[in-house]
């Protein structure tokens, strides 16, 4: 299982456990130590992770860190832990105490669902206010994954990680202040696009007006940004289609045709996936075609449409949908009845297709 699958699965864990863990230490053994080794660390080798690892403080002695990663003799990584329902952005001034007086390049201020990473970016040796790394287990993303995996036990680089860190830090930054700004527009932003189109001076009453109208602008320009990506994926699948036509033509694939068999569970899919969709379109749109490979529902019959195809032969069954650049991304399913899971993902396709429609 590569580490990827484990940090899912881990994810999975922590959104069905959290429930019931009432302690701050049970929040340790659950969560955290298990997450310790899905990055490759011994939790039970003490040369590796030692718990409760003392940090003096100033005139404190013997404070102590819920943990510390030594890596090639030196404590490397700290990990301050929190229970799982607790805010930590009152808990981040503890490690910033506990970073400054050790050699470590990294601190970790978690509960277990969230992790934010940190590092001496702005000021050697002295914690940044703000993390480079923020990670939420209940919904983490593959590009997340991938920064993760810098500090697994057989990738790890700090020198690597120090170097991407602060690009990361400001990306997400930026992001965060892009997204604020989007949803609810300060006026210094609104100005500043207003005064690039508005031809007199920007009023109160104008400033309100264009407020509403960046808001409207930018939910349109996405909407055509989708489109166009769209539109660029139906022309590729376009072409395939065609060059399946031809070879079809030709009769190259009639020995394939042969060995194709609908399964009745594949027709069950089918008639899921058309329950699903009937509350956005007509139930006669929705249609199948089967291949060997796989078996593919289709908007209007349509190759350049479609909804989604079922792998269903193998040990494993997904469900699987193309993305902008048509990659299968793969969903496994343990049973039919988790297809309804990806009802959301399945509308929102159907209805990119009727947009792309009404914008021709």
């Amino acid at each position: 299982m590569d580490f990827k699958d484990q940090i899912k699965i881990l994810g999975e864990r922590v959104s069905k456990l959290k429930d019931q863990i009432q302690t701050e230490e049970a929040t340790k053994h659950s969560f955290i130590m298990p997450f310790i080794q899905t990055l490759g660390y011994d939790v039970f080798n003490p040369t590796e992770v030692v718990p409760e690892f003392i940090s003096d403080i100033g005139l404190k002695k013997g404070e102590k860190i819920d943990y510390a990663i030594f890596i090639e003799g030196k404590p490397t990584i700290l990990i301050e832990c929190k229970h799982w329902a607790q805010n930590l952005s009152i808990h981040d001034g503890q490690l910033l105490r506990y970073f400054h007086v050790s050699k470590a390049k990294f601190g970790v201020l978690t509960n277990g669902i969230i992790y934010r990473f940190y590092s001496d970016l702005v000021d050697p040796n002295k914690m940044d206010e703000k993390p480079f790394l923020d990670i939420n287990m209940l919904d983490i993303r593959d590009n997340q994954i991938e920064e993760l995996k810098k500090f697994h036990k057989s990738y790890f680089d700090a020198a690597s990680i120090v170097n991407t860190a602060s690009e990361l830090k400001y990306t997400n930054e930026l992001k965060q202040l892009l997204h604020q700004e989007l949803n609810n527009p300060t006026p210094e932003f609104v100005k500043y696009f207003a005064k690039q189109v508005y031809p007199s001076m920007v009023t109160a009453k104008v400033l309100d007006l264009f407020t509403d109208l960046i808001k409207k602008s930018v939910q349109q320009y996405i909407s055509d940004l989708i489109t166009e990506r769209l539109k660029t994926a139906l022309t590729k699948e376009d072409e395939s289609a065609k060059e399946k036509d031809n070879i079809q033509i030709l009769g190259l694939n009639k020995e394939t045709e042969n060995k194709i068999e609908t399964t009745q569970e594949e027709l069950e899919a089918f008639m899921i996936v058309k329950s699903i969709l009937r509350q956005k379109v007509d139930f006669k749109r929705i249609t199948y075609r089967d291949a060997q490979a796989y078996f593919a529902i289709l908007l209007d019959d349509n190759n350049r449409k479609p909804v989604c195809r079922f792998y269903m032969n193998g040990t494993k069954k997904y469900l699987v949908v193309l993305d902008e650049n048509r990659k299968e991304v793969k969903n496994e399913i343990k049973t039919l009845d988790d297809i309804f899971t990806f009802s959301d993902i399945l509308i929102q396709i159907v209805e990119n297709y009727n947009i792309a429609k009404e914008k021709k």
